[in-house]
């Protein structure tokens, strides 16, 4: 009998998986002794000060002797609420245009110190760091996160959910940082016209953290079951008489392109294009912003993946406008932590990357690309979104211009969003789309979502979870046209934890602005592991051990589609570094053949038959720890596959010998041996950056593939002279080699030369 065969029997499952729940929570609280003391209710008082700090990291101004001034950290890992390893000082007041915010971590060798990262904006696991977390709205629901590192590099993120981040946002505030001999100071400024607030109240949700990352260590000011995010967080009261000017932000941008596209048809295209964003806040908690003649030739390209399997990749949006306040726009907890995440064990590897967020409503990726995935220009778009006292809510319209290539006229698009907050943590939501962005006929959806938290459990647990329905109305597709499902997680970081959803989504389950990985299906998935933190002063950090399971059902009768069903253990060490170990087995049920490779050269395709396949893998992998000059993953995947076998191996991998100048590399080759033919499948990175100041850098990104037979650089040369004010360089170039025979052609070439400047009042 194969693993997990009560898979088949939902009801048997879903009964068993409560009875694992109640386990978990009776088996959590006797352990609650691993944590020693209280995270308590901590509260501040926080001063409001006339004079305004000059932000260059030397804390010279006699107004921060008159700041408040916060010691109480503690640790958070390795050993919750012990005493730090180094001294740690926050200092913090208000203006009426800003809030302030120094710090000074001692290090007594400053040889020691992660300051690795030169960019602004780049992510900063690597580095020590200040993080502040902001709740201004005081839910304990959403909030902002700031990070600076001692190279005065800034990044900003926005809580999509209490504890997912949306590190993409753009944030408008200042930051600095200087070394001195025995640690570093830094200090923030972020204006009150940033970010959203709750004028009636005096008091915000606020933390602070701090990442030493020589070993492992993690403070903090509050922190409960080893969590730092808004829902475990200080309360800061005496904010009143804040200011944001006007509120009004306008941001005109001018844009130079050159494109070229080689071939008998080739042409070559030059024009300029000016474009216009505009932000306005209604209220100091709703925000109003519009975009005219948008402009993306800026925006990140994205990682290229290679599909070998039979449904559809998702690629996350990066483009700023449909970023900011994208929170609100998040439904039922598709893909992130309530539905198929738990703390501590790096979420379900079981669950395929596109099947967790199979089902959402709204995907914003789909505006401004075509059916074919071509760009399609916005002539404009208007956004309102915030919140209005216990609401949260959130409109967006776009006139997206006419599809030429497709012959698609111009369309109107609207998505809408309403989230009330109810009992102490949780969110009760409506959400309605209209439009289908690559066609002509008609398209709509409503949908309706209950997200539950509590994170007051004896012995500092959480238990989240969600339930969601929605249904589209499509031309043509009629009935059967809904979407629904639920899921729970006990998502503890220390100890057991575990969690289950199911997702349900009909054949004729449609949204034309939302994600469908695959329509007529059922999905089960259930996580279920333990870590264990060993005793300070070992190599070893934690281990941890679990089970992971996935299965979707074909929607009409039940039949299984496909399944995965995994044994996973980590053990990491004090520096960050871990070992992983996988055992996998998966079983697929093909019901029409499967084209699994399609040369482009004319060779016969790779078909698998229609059947039922079973087969076993295992995963070996090492990740280095970020801090190191060398990091990254590096990892061995091997077994049967089909009919066949497979062996995989990757490589991912950054050299990075001065904060200035980072390598780095990613290499996938995968092996498939099938009756009905051998392959290889290989996916080759470079990227190269050269930070020649904190506000200049050039990154160049090479990508190749042998299934696509495609060859892509893409260059930027980045300049940020502060905050809302950037300017680019980007060129990007294209070969493919569609014949095989070894000889790459030129395709396209684009040049953008792009400047945007923030005018704010």
């Amino acid at each position: 009998m194969p693993l997990l065969q009560h898979f088949k029997n939902s009801n048997q499952f879903f009964f068993s998986v409560l009875l694992g729940f109640v386990l978990l929570a009776v088996g959590n609280v006797q352990a609650a002794d691993i944590s020693a003391g209280s995270d308590g209710a901590k509260s501040i008082v926080i001063p409001k000060l006339a004079e305004e700090a000059h932000i260059d990291g030397v804390l010279d101004e006699a107004v921060w002797h008159q700041a408040l001034l916060i010691e109480d950290f503690h640790q958070y890992e390795p050993v919750e609420y012990a005493k730090p390893s180094q001294k740690s000082q926050v200092w913090i007041y208000y203006t009426e245009s800003a809030l302030y915010i120094a710090s000074f971590f001692e290090e007594p060798d400053m040889s020691k110190i992660s300051a690795n990262i030169m960019r602004q904006g780049q992510g900063l696991q690597s580095d020590d760091i200040l993080a502040v977390i902001l709740d201004p709205s005081l839910d304990r629901r959403s909030g902002y996160r700031f990070e600076v590192n001692a190279n005065g590099v800034r990044w900003e993120g926005l809580f999509q959910n209490v504890t997912e981040i949306e590190g993409n946002w753009d944030g408008i505030w200042q930051a600095d940082a200087k070394k001195v001999g025995n640690g570093w100071y830094s200090e923030i400024k972020i204006p009150f016209q940033t970010i959203a607030f709750n004028p009636d109240s005096d008091a915000w949700g606020i933390n602070f953290r701090r990442a030493i990352r020589r070993n492992n260590e993690s403070i903090a000011w509050v922190s409960r079951n080893r969590q730092v995010n808004p829902g475990v967080a200080g309360t800061m009261t005496g904010m009143t008489g804040m200011k944001q000017g006007i509120g009004l932000d306008i941001v005109p941008s001018m844009t130079l392109k050159s494109n070229r596209t080689y071939g008998p048809l080739g042409s070559t295209t030059k024009n300029f294009e000016p474009s216009l964003d505009m932000y306005y806040k209604l209220t100091p908690q709703l925000n109003a912003s519009l975009t005219l003649n948008t402009d993306f030739s800026a925006a990140e390209v994205d990682s290229r993946q290679v599909n070998l399997t039979r449904f559809n990749l998702f690629f996350p949006e990066q483009r700023d406008f449909f970023i900011r306040e994208s929170d609100i726009f998040e439904f039922g907890m598709i893909g992130t932590g309530g539905f198929n995440n738990t703390a501590g064990s790096g979420g379900n590897p079981a669950i395929p990357t596109a099947a967790a967020q199979n089902a959402r409503p709204f995907f914003s990726r789909k505006i401004g690309l075509s059916s074919t995935g071509a760009p399609v220009d916005i002539d404009f778009g208007g956004k309102i979104s915030g919140r209005m006292g216990d609401w949260n809510v959130g409109s967006l319209v776009i006139k997206q211009a006419e599809d030429t290539a497709s012959g698609v006229a111009s369309r109107d698009l609207f998505v809408g969003r309403a989230v009330l907050n109810v009992l102490s943590e949780s969110q009760l939501g409506v959400i309605t789309t209209y439009g289908d962005p690559q066609s002509i006929l008609a398209n709509s959806l409503t949908g309706i979502d209950f997200r539950y938290r509590n994170s007051k459990l004896p012995g500092g647990q959480t238990l989240q979870g969600s339930v969601f329905f929605q249904q589209t109305n499509s031309e043509k597709l009629q009935d059967h046209n809904a979407s629904y499902g639920f899921g729970i997680s006990y998502p503890a970081s220390q100890g057991w934890r575990g969690g289950y959803s199911y997702k349900r989504v009909e054949k004729n389950f449609n949204p034309a602005m939302g994600f469908v990985n695959q329509a007529d299906v059922a999905d089960h998935a259930v996580d279920l592991g333990y870590r264990r933190f060993m005793l300070p002063g070992g190599y070893l950090r934690s281990l941890y051990g679990g089970f992971d399971g996935y299965r979707s059902n074909y929607g009409n009768d039940g039949s299984l589609s496909n399944e995965n069903i995994g044994f996973r253990f980590t053990g990491q060490n004090n520096s960050g570094d871990s070992l992983f170990l996988r055992l996998i087995h998966s079983e697929e049920v093909l019901r029409i053949p499967f084209t699994i490779n399609r040369p482009t050269n004319g060779s016969a395709r790779t078909v698998i038959p229609t059947g039922a396949y079973q087969f076993n893998e295992s995963l070996l992998g090492l990740d280095i720890a970020s801090q190191r000059k060398v990091s990254g993953r590096l990892s061995t995947r091997w077994g049967s596959y089909y009919d066949g076998d497979h062996f995989q191996r990757s490589a991912d991998l950054n050299w990075r010998p001065t904060p200035r100048y980072s390598f780095g590399g990613q290499y996938s080759e995968n092996e498939i041996h099938l009756p009905q033919g051998d392959f290889t499948v290989r996916l080759i990175s470079l990227q190269t950056q050269i930070s020649f100041t904190s506000t200049v850098s050039w990154t160049t990104l090479f990508q190749y593939d042998n299934v696509s037979e495609q060859f892509g650089i893409n260059s930027r040369l980045h300049w940020i002279p502060q905050a809302g004010r950037e300017a680019f360089v980007v060129f990007n170039y294209g070969m493919s080699d569609l014949d095989k025979d070894k000889i790459f052609i030129s395709t396209n070439t684009d040049l953008s030369v792009k400047f945007n400047y923030t005018l704010r009042f």
